[in-house]
């Protein structure tokens, strides 16, 4: 059993996308739960890819293809998944804010926040204000979490926080920033929860801050 949970770490390591979908079926014929599949074995990996990217012994290309080995085997393993099962319980809002088109560091931290077990709503690049503001308070999120490299941009940041504060959000929903033109002192001055540098603090920042 735990021989399947080890091959599926490695598998997202090695960014091996072809024998991820088939083995996760393996694991679950096995009998194998989808929980175990996920935290178990594709979260370890993603770890691990988080870890080596941290360490500079991976790039971006290397970590976005073992995201999307992830994501193949999570497609065999999510539909099976009982509700509420393991994991962080919570439910995130993320997107790149409007006037931005990069994302992948965004990519990156959803797919490292969906193997710590987190509900994550992805809502693109270039995102409206009220887009982001509309869809976390329909979907009754923990967290929105957004992302920008462009100074421009910084703005909307400032605005989500004026608008969730004015629209009773805050303190419940909590807000974490992050890319390259943000700093740990703009989150402060605009009144964000949290503020990440890389993708593997993001993960550590989140759960933090859904533990609260």
């Amino acid at each position: 059993m735990t021989d399947y949970l080890a091959q599926l770490a490695e598998v997202v390591i090695k960014g091996k996308i072809k024998e991820a979908k088939p083995l996760a079926e393996q694991a679950m014929a096995a009998g194998i739960s989808p929980q175990d599949i996920i935290f178990n074995g594709l979260s370890k990996g993603m770890e691990v890819v988080g870890q080596k990217y941290e360490k500079k012994e991976y790039y971006l290309p290397q970590v976005l293809l073992s995201a999307q080995t992830m994501y193949a085997a999570l497609d065999v393993a999510l539909p099976k998944m009982k509700v509420g099962a393991g994991g962080a319980h919570a439910k995130c809002v993320i997107c790149v804010v409007e006037g931005d088109v990069h994302d992948i560091g965004k990519n990156i931290v959803k797919a490292m926040l969906t193997g710590a077990g987190m509900t994550m709503f992805d809502l693109g690049r270039d995102v409206p204000i009220k887009n982001i503001i509309e869809k976390a308070k329909t979907e009754m999120v923990d967290i929105v979490a957004t992302s920008t490299l462009m100074t421009p941009t910084l703005a909307g940041m400032k605005e989500i926080e004026k608008m969730m504060k004015e629209g009773g959000m805050k303190p419940k929903t909590k807000t974490m920033i992050g890319g390259g033109a943000t700093s740990k002192e703009f989150a402060a001055q605009i009144g964000a929860d949290a503020w990440a540098y890389n993708a593997v603090e993001a993960v550590q920042i989140a759960l933090d801050l859904v533990k609260h």
